[in-house]
């Protein structure tokens, strides 16, 4: 077996949600010096991508205008589009790791014709079975984005998954669960080190240093777990990226000049 290679790692942002406050966020918020529950916590849309000279692996697909109508989310570009900022044409990406099923994750999956799909296979079942009857669990899934998924796999386009497994040298898919049944995040070796995208695992940097899971959740005490399972895959806590966490564009180097929603993650963050 060839050993691990390194990759560059992006972050797309697509965007954002900048009326919620720090209670929407947590299912009890942590002290805050200024204002405990009702001081602004605005929320941030990504996609991201791995690449290196054999291979390029995008992870997650965003959503589409329409359920950004929908849902009353405002996205600035489509995932495909800030992908081609970094010089990625959707039609060509051979693999696509989707981290769960959720709305702002498996959209635009018709974007991304010639890939496969990797995905936990609990994921799956979840987003096909019973818990979608109620709201509290089916209020974050499309409908319409499952049954493309389900397609898919007719297609024989979906890789199912089972805990954790590795999906190219030097990247790793890993089940954490908690948020959904079946959410995974994906670990990825780079110059830095093994950097671990965390995707829902932790909406913010917040949830996992303060042990305050976010509310959207299948199983609290599974999402508690995780941030120990992703502090040990991770060389640090500086190595995890929160999946909607604005501090990101903020910690991290734009990939491009000019190009502010673009910024790579395999470079250490600012002081």
């Amino acid at each position: 077996m060839s050993g691990p290679e390194t990759y560059e790692l992006f972050a797309i942002r697509y965007g954002s949600v900048a009326g919620r406050l720090r209670r929407d966020n947590f299912i009890i918020a942590p002290d805050h010096p200024a204002d405990p529950h009702d001081g602004p916590m605005p929320l941030d849309y990504f996609v991201w991508a791995i690449v290196n000279e054999n291979r390029t692996i995008v992870v997650d697909t965003g959503f589409e205008y329409s359920e950004a109508e929908k849902r009353g989310r405002k996205i600035t570009r489509l995932p495909r589009d800030g992908l081609e900022i970094i010089g990625i044409n959707a039609d060509t990406v051979e693999d696509v790791i989707i981290t769960h099923l959720h709305y702002d994750h498996a959209g635009t999956l018709d974007d991304f014709p010639a890939a496969r799909f990797h995905l936990q296979e609990s994921e799956m079942n979840y987003a096909t079975g019973k818990h979608m009857c109620h709201a509290p669990f089916g209020h974050a899934y499309a409908a319409d984005h499952v049954c493309t998924m389900v397609r898919r796999v007719f297609d024989g386009r979906v890789v199912f998954h089972d805990g954790d497994r590795e999906v190219a040298p030097g990247i790793s898919v890993h089940w954490i669960g908690g948020h959904t049944a079946g959410v995974q995040c994906v670990r990825v070796l780079t110059k830095r080190g093994w950097v671990v995208l965390a995707s829902d695992a932790s909406h913010f940097y917040e949830n996992m240093e303060g042990i305050a899971p976010f509310p959207i959740v299948y199983s609290a005490a599974d999402m508690v777990q995780g941030y120990s399972k992703m502090r040990d895959l991770a060389d640090s806590s500086k190595h995890i990226i929160p999946g909607h966490d604005p501090l990101v564009m903020q910690r991290y180097p734009v990939a491009q000049s000019g190009q502010q929603d673009v910024i790579r993650l395999d470079v250490a963050p600012k002081d």
